[in-house]
């Protein structure tokens, strides 16, 4: 390959870590025959990467492995990681995979002087030859360090031994090492550049009193990778779930078919009803009528045979089966029919990425045609504005590849107007925006509706005066006059001006 650059190879074997969705960072996987360090503050999950790395290697492509722990024990290991679903155990009395047990006791001394690893590089490859492997693990290289201090120069240098002696060996080896802070200095004692083809970093970042796991491959030498941190998560049975954006492609087909609202009249208003693959973010004020348009939507859903799903941050099975109730709907008889599934959980019960992955788990158990998601803004607080919004595109996105309707509510931040943070986020991702406001009109405070936008249709540009009783909404006439519908902008915060 001519020119300045570095240089690609594009036809690079790889090898598949098991860690899911992290493969498509790395185009398929970790260069076969060569070495990554893994890097990461203590409780960010390096040991699980390496040895989720080794299982896969083992269960899904018949290669053998080998872990070298410089840290715990091979029965703590096989006790700690045994909640993944990897049997470590059985594959090691089966001779699938083999423990070199290089953990310090409270008897070694510290070495001085002459310093190598040769009795340590031969244990490995003889465990290399006894189970026939083809991954090597090493976790963790800091307790190396810091167990040999008299010369670090020495270490490195045993290192950079070992790690061409695998590599001559066709080995792909996977060393993992202690950071000192989520941000700085790759490795505590910065051995990567003698002995790393490939960088990956994990982190466990704290804001907003919540812990925000993110992967990012640093350096991946002679190879292509996608740049930036990705967020993961870790799950009982599978270890370590990636959730890259960068994966995610613009490739979902656009339906033209129609699917109902729920309401006759909001139908006609939009055109006809949404669009079968379509996302539609409803925002508003409390008490202005959302939760009962996500009613109207599940119960329109449910009549035409479909199957609905709605995911409750907000409020309880009990209290929205009790709202639904007071509307004339019923969606326990639903749900008992088993065209609908109401989950109801706290945001704060886990992590945006958990949430994610756990309605994504829904919609391939249940496979519902509509989904509804009450609220967004629930959701919103309890992530980084740079996490939410990974989190609305994820879903956005996987919700359009597989040709769902759904509807999503988010508050706005005022009772007259004004944006919410989790409107201003998704409107840009989403096909549709109805504006559920309260309507100032003299002496007199009455809801109203807007069509805000509706990607690919013809839309009612009125703002509608609705009521709400024991039958639902009942949408009336146009306003006039509204002239405080979206908030009086002196009052909301300052932003930048749109076109």
């Amino acid at each position: 390959m001519s020119g300045p650059g570095p240089l690609i190879t594009p036809t690079l074997e790889r090898v598949q870590t098991g860690v899911e969705a992290f493969d498509e960072l790395v185009m398929g996987g970790l260069p076969r025959g060569r070495t990554t360090v893994v890097g990461g503050t203590p409780g960010s999950g390096k040991t699980v990467f390496a040895t989720q790395f080794l299982a896969h290697g083992i269960a899904h492509d018949d290669e053998a492995g080998v872990f070298v722990t410089f840290e715990e024990s091979p029965a703590d290991i096989e006790a700690n990681l045994s909640g993944f679903g990897w049997d470590l155990a059985g594959w090691r009395e089966a001779g699938r995979l083999a423990f070199v047990d290089a953990s310090p006791n409270d008897s070694d001394e510290m070495v001085v002087g002459d310093f190598d690893l040769s009795a340590l590089l031969a244990r490995v490859l003889h465990a290399v030859d006894a189970v026939g492997a083809k991954r090597v693990v090493l976790d963790s290289l800091a307790q190396l360090f810091d167990h040999f201090i008299a010369d670090q120069t020495l270490v490195r240098r045993e290192l950079f031994r070992i790690s061409s002696a695998l590599k001559q060996a066709g080995l792909t080896v996977l060393m993992t090492a202690e950071r000192n802070s989520e941000y700085g200095e790759i490795t505590r004692h910065r051995f990567e550049e003698f002995v790393a083809d490939s960088v990956v970093i994990l982190r466990n970042v704290l804001g907003r009193e919540r812990r925000r796991r993110t992967i990012e491959v640093l350096k991946m030498r002679g190879s292509r990778h996608v740049e930036g941190e990705a967020p993961f998560t870790m799950l009982a049975g599978r270890g370590i779930v990636a959730v890259p954006l960068s994966s995610l492609r613009l490739e979902q087909h656009s339906s033209s078919k129609r699917v109902t609202s729920g309401n006759a009249e909001l139908d006609a208003m939009c055109g006809g009803g949404f669009f079968r693959d379509s996302v539609t973010l409803v925002s508003g004020a409390t008490g202005t009528g959302k939760t009962l348009l996500v009613t109207n939507y599940l119960a329109g859903g449910v009549k035409a045979g479909e199957r609905a799903l709605l995911m409750g941050f907000e409020e309880s099975r009990g209290q929205l089966f009790r709202n639904a109730g007071s509307w004339g709907v019923d969606l326990e008889a639903m749900e008992a029919q088993g065209s609908l599934k109401v989950v109801c959980l706290y945001p704060e019960a886990q992590s945006l990425p958990d949430h994610l992955l756990t309605i994504q788990g829904l919609i391939e158990e249940f496979g519902p045609d509509r989904i509804a998601v009450d609220s967004l803004s629930a959701l919103e607080r309890i992530a980084p504005e740079s996490g939410f919004r990974e989190f609305l595109i994820s879903l956005t996105s996987y919700i359009k590849k597989h040709e769902i309707a759904a509807l999503c509510t988010a508050t706005s931040k005022s009772l007259v107007g004004g944006q919410s943070a989790s409107e201003q986020h998704i409107s840009t991702l989403t096909d549709s925006i109805i504006l559920l406001r309260y309507v100032q009109q003299q002496h007199a405070m009455n809801r109203g509706l807007m069509i805000l936008k509706m990607r690919g249709s013809e839309h009612s540009k009125d703002i509608r005066e609705f009521a709400i009783d024991g039958q639902g909404m009942h949408l009336g006439v146009a306003v006039s006059s509204a002239p405080n519908v979206f908030g009086d902008p002196a009052q909301d915060d300052p932003g930048p001006a749109s076109s």
